[in-house]
């Protein structure tokens, strides 16, 4: 894998966190982190230059998620609970991320991107839910300066050791998330269930 990457960065440059950013928004499972990482590392070797880096990195993941966006938007809730599985948006999924967007609104198209599972679909669930497209753009072009910004910094920053990155951030971050996520989910199940509980309750009185 770091081979490719090496080779395909030498040949192509910053086309290829372009493009790879680009389909991983569409739901393809890409290793969008470790490339960010990488391209951090070869600014650190002086074989790319961050400003252009991060604009192409954006633009990619802009590019992405809009059209995830334009895609939920148009097919609505009823096709994506039928066809959503094919990117990663099946019943457990879209019900997690309805959850989550109850809970964080449109903020969770800023910090959906540090969370691997939920950035692939947030653009998606934007468009399903008619999110205004002024207001997806806001947050979801935000979130992804923020989110390409800190991996090519932090690979930069880590030189050499830019892998740790991924291994902290898959390790940490993520279990940190999905325990978040359940504890979410647990919260409205009992929220739920107090507000069926109290019309049974008023009801004997």
């Amino acid at each position: 894998m770091i081979q490719f990457i090496t080779d395909a960065f030498s040949h192509h440059g910053v086309l290829v966190l372009f493009f790879i950013l680009f389909l991983e928004l569409l739901g393809l499972p890409l290793p969008g982190e470790l490339l960010m990482s990488f391209a951090g590392y070869m600014v650190f070797q002086g074989k790319l230059h961050g400003i252009p880096l991060i604009i192409m990195g954006s633009l990619g993941v802009c590019l992405g998620i809009t059209a995830s966006y334009i895609c939920g938007y148009v097919a609505g809730r009823p096709f994506m609970e039928k066809y959503g599985k094919y990117v990663h948006l099946g019943p457990n999924n879209l019900q997690r991320n309805t959850v989550w967007f109850g809970t964080y609104g449109n903020k969770l198209l800023v910090i959906a991107y540090f969370i691997p599972g939920i950035r692939h679909v947030t653009g998606y669930f934007a468009g399903m839910m008619k999110t205004p497209f002024r207001t997806f753009a806001c947050y979801a072009y935000s979130g992804a300066v923020l989110w390409v910004s800190v991996f090519v910094i932090l690979g930069k920053i880590l030189g050499p050791e830019w892998e740790k990155l991924h291994v902290f951030f898959s390790k940490y971050i993520f279990g940190g998330m999905v325990f978040l996520g359940g504890l979410i989910v647990i919260i409205v199940l009992l929220q739920k269930l107090r507000k069926k509980v109290k019309p049974h309750a008023s009801s004997h009185h």
